[in-house]
């Protein structure tokens, strides 16, 4: 225990004294969040993904040109439409009641939600116009699934918090081995009496320790400065935190161990971690992406991060929705490790 609390103190010493750790592993990813939070910029005028429920007649008797910009499926059951809705899968479910048109609509992306209340709106105003004996024949009735004080700073928060812990583990790992294996350290820490269990728990430490520490500077500046709310399962991100620091400490470890410089070693994992940034909707949602897009994405440990805090923090998923994403980087955070310490080299 003596060994493992003078290694971890003086990796944390090191990372604090590291300016461009500290840069890009705290301030690098606040610069995003502000750029986000003040901006809270949409892009994507494609077509909104609507499910019909039943029969409605609105939007049966439409013209072809006033659905142009909606993709329009049919299901029978509202609670499952509901549950693809809140989980950001469609953008707004419809059903009519009499002569009210009932839409539900998500404020996850609040571009394509204006548009489409905007859509439906001039849809029921069509049909009044076409009905002519009765004025306002039809009234469109807009609720939106969550609560009415969410705002799109919710959405844009998790996943840059993802990518900040990404890169802190990925960067932290691979440039702190290379560095050590080049100034000899390892083979110093090797021949010393310390067992490898305590260099390896005190790296892991110490990541953790960042980790918790992006997290609590990241919230607290998106709560205090653009008004962020976090559901009732919140909580659930301190496991699915720690998995995914493990996840990418992993991946920052076989970049380390492969790369003869410490150049070389933070040049892979930025190659790594700021396509697969984009490729997992940290930065904007992949709704409208190509298939093959969305298939890739879907193989890479940040997007199940992402949607495990979405679905924790903004979405209203109970602890069960975090479950899955913890064991899916854990399965990375093993399967890595064990393909670096094949090619794991204690020095030069």
């Amino acid at each position: 225990m003596s060994a493992f609390k003078s290694l971890a103190l003086a990796m944390a010493k090191g990372f604090v004294r590291d300016k461009m750790a500290l840069f890009f592993a705290i301030v690098f990813p606040i610069m995003f969040l502000l750029l986000f939070g003040g901006l809270l910029t949409d892009q994507g005028t494609s077509k909104s993904e609507i499910v019909q429920i039943g029969s409605v007649a609105v939007l049966d008797q439409a013209p072809k040109a006033a659905l142009a910009t909606l993709d329009i499926s049919k299901e029978s059951s509202e609670k499952l439409a509901l549950e693809d809705l809140r989980k950001g899968d469609v953008d707004a479910v419809v059903s009519q009641t009499g002569d009210t048109l009932v839409l539900h609509y998500s404020q996850a992306d609040a571009v394509r939600s204006s548009i489409v209340r905007g859509t439906m709106g001039a849809i029921v105003q069509s049909a009044n116009a076409a009905a002519s004996s009765t004025p306002n024949t039809y009234t469109l009735k807009a609720t939106q699934v969550e609560d009415q004080a969410l705002e799109t700073i919710q959405y844009v928060t998790p996943g840059l918090l993802g990518w900040a812990i990404a890169m802190g583990a990925t960067f932290g790992a691979a440039a702190n081995l290379v560095v050590w294996r080049t100034n000899g350290l390892l083979r110093r820490l090797r021949l010393a009496p310390i067992p490898t269990a305590s260099i390896v728990g005190a790296r892991v430490l110490v990541s953790l320790g960042v980790a918790a520490t992006q997290t609590i500077v990241f919230l607290g500046l998106a709560i205090v400065l653009f008004g962020l709310k976090l559901t009732g399962s919140w909580p659930m991100i301190i496991p699915l935190l720690i998995a995914a620091t493990l996840a990418f400490m992993s991946i920052g470890l076989l970049a380390g161990a492969i790369s003869k410089t410490e150049e070389g070693a933070t040049g892979l994992a930025n190659f790594v971690i700021l396509p697969m940034a984009f490729l997992s909707g940290s930065f904007f949602p992949l709704d409208d992406a190509p298939t093959w897009l969305k298939t890739i994405s879907n193989l890479l440990p940040l997007k199940h991060l992402n949607e495990g805090m979405l679905d924790t923090m903004v979405r209203g998923q109970g602890p069960s929705a975090a479950v899955w994403p913890i064991v899916i980087l854990l399965g990375f955070a093993v399967v890595l490790t064990a393909v670096s310490a094949k090619v794991f080299r204690w020095d030069k």
